[in-house]
């Protein structure tokens, strides 16, 4: 494991506001740079109550100039959602301002329901053309050409890190052809975790972007001072989920002791099993667990991710992840 990093959807809790939700991430993100954390990443969610990251870029902007050297991008945008030049232009300009440290991750899901997603591009094409329009992008972010009928102002000559995301095949598939880094989103979505690791592995095509495939594996994380605090503390992020899940998404909600008395068995056993690749108790049990995570899928970098409804707790829990994983790396 080279690196390791942070994903933050700047979770609204039960009894927060959106500007307390974003006032905690910059908290986070401040603390993330001073943990060791090699880069920040906000994810775009749309019509979600509990999330504050919709419009990505501000909220990256607001970071990187809360920040001093940590890396800040998206994890990520949902392209299909936006026009390549405009994202060109967004990230050429959060570049310009903030140069050698921004990302930008594309995702090819809406990030949203189907009403959201009209709502967003007011007219939607039926053909995929996510493969085209990550090609178009990055060549709006690339050299600037002389003559070139459209160009990205700022963007152009940024040459801005693109990376594919994705929870299937088809991710791994084109980020491969493509040559550029492949984060997987196994925090929320693992099943085909390996077999999508592999093909990107063994299909990569080295490219002018990058030499050799580099991988991004998503883990949760949730760390208290007891094994039992811990999946207290889990519990409020699993019950948003199975919120979600069952078409009844709101703000985060406050821990429960007994999370049986609050969700189905069915909805429950679904839940664990997208939310498996993780690491949650003390902090002797998430080194061991983080442990077996990087031995097994050997990533090139670990992202982690977690909802806490205390802001101070979760701020603790990131914080004691990163100790962990500075040793894990060290080792």
């Amino acid at each position: 494991m080279k690196n390791y990093a942070i994903l933050d959807l700047s979770p609204i809790a039960q009894g927060q506001t959106a500007a307390d939700a974003l006032a905690a991430t910059v908290v986070l993100a401040q603390m993330a740079e001073t943990a060791g954390y090699h880069r920040f990443w906000l994810a775009e969610h749309h019509n979600m109550p509990g999330i504050a990251s919709a419009a990505t870029p501000v909220v990256i902007g607001h970071v990187a100039g809360a920040t001093k050297s940590i890396r800040v991008g998206a994890g990520g945008i949902m392209l299909p959602n936006h026009a390549p030049l405009v994202i060109a232009e967004t990230f050429g300009t959060l570049a310009t301002l903030y140069p050698n440290r921004i990302d930008l991750g594309l995702g090819r899901a809406p990030g949203s329901d189907m009403a959201t997603a009209r709502a967003l591009r007011r007219h939607m094409a039926p053909e995929d053309s996510f493969p085209q329009d990550v090609q178009e992008l990055i060549g709006y972010l690339g050299a600037a050409e002389q003559g070139a009928p459209v160009r990205a102002i700022p963007g152009e000559g940024t040459h801005v890190p693109v990376w594919i995301l994705g929870s299937s095949l088809y991710g791994a598939q084109l980020a491969a052809y493509m040559g550029l880094p492949y984060a997987f989103a196994s925090h929320f979505a693992p099943a085909m975790l390996e077999q999508a690791l592999d093909i990107y592995r063994r299909s990569f095509r080295p490219s002018m972007h990058l030499a050799a495939p580099y991988t991004m594996v998503a883990a949760g994380v949730c760390v208290g001072e007891t094994d039992e605090e811990a999946h207290y503390l889990r519990t409020s992020q699993i019950l948003a989920f199975a919120r979600l899940r069952t078409g009844k998404p709101g703000k985060l909600p406050l821990p429960v002791d007994d999370i049986t008395a609050h969700v189905p068995a069915e909805v429950l056993a679904q839940v664990a099993q997208a939310m498996s690749v993780a690491a949650v108790g003390s902090k002797a049990t998430v080194k061991d667990q983080l442990s077996k995570i990087i031995a097994r899928y050997q990533p090139d970098e670990l992202i982690v991710t977690g909802m806490i409804h205390d802001p101070a707790k979760r701020l603790a829990s990131f914080q004691a992840a990163g100790a962990i994983l500075a040793e894990v790396q060290a080792a």
